[in-house]
């Protein structure tokens, strides 16, 4: 009984067969599969853009029950709540530096979004060049190994086990490009979505102060 075959294939002897250029190729798709999951965990929206947490947050505000332990919370709970703390912290700055505050605490955030994303797509991109280098190398075993007399189906084997190492390599490249790019996409949409509740905190906190009726000199 063959394992890890598919079909007629043997995955195992097709490995041993192109040898040691396949060890990278494989190492390269454990670290994106890693990625992968750990982006996966990490960008979940419940993690970065809370429902309602906004409302929450102006709601306490209202109430006039914002303090240290509150802020604290805010800032952990999610990316979103590191965002919001900035703006709340600066509340009583002039409105430009408030936003400023925000801006800073929004390019962290970002940062920490797209942690990890250029090393997956490079992943994608330097995949199907090992699965290349594999099957160059085993072209160059197959033809300097050549004697008179070598059957022609042999010489077909050899070529058919060495261009297994490119296939491998766009097997690897394709999901980890499409990962890169759904994740990239995620990150930028979360983004759009943060500063506009940004935004919103910035109205709030400064509308309501210019909302205030002015006394009258008179």
């Amino acid at each position: 009984m063959r394992v890890f075959s598919v079909g007629d294939i043997d995955l195992f002897a097709i490995v041993r067969a192109i040898g040691w250029p396949i060890w990278p190729l494989i190492f390269a798709s454990i670290v994106a599969l890693a990625l992968m999951i750990e982006r996966s965990a990490s960008l979940r929206r419940s993690r970065v853009l809370p429902a309602n947490l906004l409302q929450d947050v102006l709601l306490l505000r209202a109430r006039r029950q914002i303090n240290p332990d509150v802020m604290s919370k805010l800032e952990h709970s999610s990316l979103l709540g590191f965002v919001l703390a900035a703006g709340l912290r600066s509340e009583r700055e002039p409105r430009e530096i408030a936003a400023g505050t925000i801006e800073v605490a929004g390019a962290r955030v970002a940062h920490e979004m797209s942690r990890y994303l250029t090393l997956l797509g490079s992943v994608g991109s330097i995949a199907p060049l090992l699965g290349l280098l594999g099957t160059v190398v085993g072209m160059i075993d197959i033809f300097a190994s050549q004697q008179a007399g070598t059957s022609p189906q042999q010489l077909a084997q050899g070529i058919s086990t060495a261009l297994y190492s490119t296939a491998f390599g766009i097997i690897v490249a394709v999901p980890s490009v499409l990962a890169y790019r759904h994740f990239r996409t995620r990150v930028d949409g979360f983004l759009v979505d943060m500063e506009q509740q940004a935004q919103r905190l910035v109205e709030a906190l400064y509308n309501e102060a210019s909302a205030l009726p002015k006394r009258s000199n008179e």
